[in-house]
């Protein structure tokens, strides 16, 4: 009997995960799991748990780079109607983990509710955002967010403030929990002006990055608490164009490393092990990742 008895419906073996995130590369999932709502995507933390099987959270894909070989453990994808909500209450915004952010922003300014579109051209789901506590020059989602209903890893369900949820520069304290939804306090303003400066701000990104169709993972390092970015530390150590294999360092923004045709992930891991050696040889800074790496 296996482990997943009970969960035929949702659980399906050796999946390619490459069909998942925006990279397009990395070998498959020994169990893709896809709960239909959140008592199922309990007892399925319960399941793994007493089974002591290793779990991922899978969003939108848009921050993961998956190995070659794959993950050994059961990638958890919240998708479907349970999971892709957005409830208005006055100014606060209740968003669960499986909406796309672009469209929670875009929702929220056709009700002239704002703050969100500084963060235009972010791309990944609610919960992906939260966890990483994503941003850029502009702000993090961090201040926005008034509470987060999230699932522990023994099943049970608790809500928590934003105090408790430890946000600081691309990190929370969720990584052994499941992000079920957000509450974001938003302010009522001029929903037309506010789409204008969203509109802005993703030309904006798009001059200075790759597009949207490139096959990246956004940022691959963190900008280091103190000093100039980490792009401008990659671009000034000439990683500018630099190869291995199909994974090349972007010429337009040198922390983005783009996957060509004939790209595989070890391409892009070894890739960000040789920037990252460099940076350090020549500034002294060791970078950090910003993406996950399976």
């Amino acid at each position: 009997m296996s482990w997943f008895n009970g969960f035929e419906p949702i659980v399906q073996t050796d999946v390619p995960l490459d069909q998942y995130v925006w990279y397009r590369l990395g070998g498959p999932a020994r169990w893709l799991c896809e709960p239909r709502d959140e008592a199922e995507l309990a007892d399925l933390m319960r399941r793994l748990r007493e089974h002591d099987i290793d779990w991922r959270i899978l969003g939108a894909g848009a921050n993961v780079i998956v190995r070659d070989a794959g993950f050994d453990g059961a990638v958890i994808r919240l998708a479907g109607p349970a999971f892709e909500n957005i409830a208005f209450d006055g100014p606060v915004v209740k968003a669960w983990a499986g909406v796309d952010f672009a469209a929670l922003i875009k929702a929220s300014l056709k009700r002239n509710l704002i703050g969100l579109e500084v963060f235009a051209g972010i791309p990944g789901s609610v919960g992906g955002v939260v966890r990483q506590n994503a941003g850029g020059r502009r702000g993090e989602i961090g201040s926005f967010v008034q509470a987060a209903r999230v699932l522990n890893a023994d099943g049970s369900a608790v809500t928590l403030d934003a105090n408790q949820m430890g946000f600081k520069y691309r990190h929370t304290n969720l990584d052994d929990r499941i992000i079920l939804a957000a509450d974001f306090a938003l302010r009522e303003g001029d929903g037309f002006q506010a789409m204008l400066r969203y509109r802005e701000i993703f030309a904006e990104k798009q001059r200075s990055q790759p597009t949207f169709a490139a096959r990246t993972a956004g940022c691959i390092f963190k900008n280091p608490p103190q000093g100039a970015p980490a792009g401008r530390l990659l671009d000034d150590a000439g990683l500018k164009g630099m190869r291995v294999g199909g994974a090349e360092i972007s010429t337009l923004h040198a922390n983005f490393i783009l996957a060509h045709d004939d790209a595989v992930a070890e391409d892009v891991l070894q890739l960000i092990s040789l920037a990252k050696e460099r940076v350090l040889k020549t500034t002294g800074v060791e970078l950090q990742p910003e993406v996950d790496i399976w």
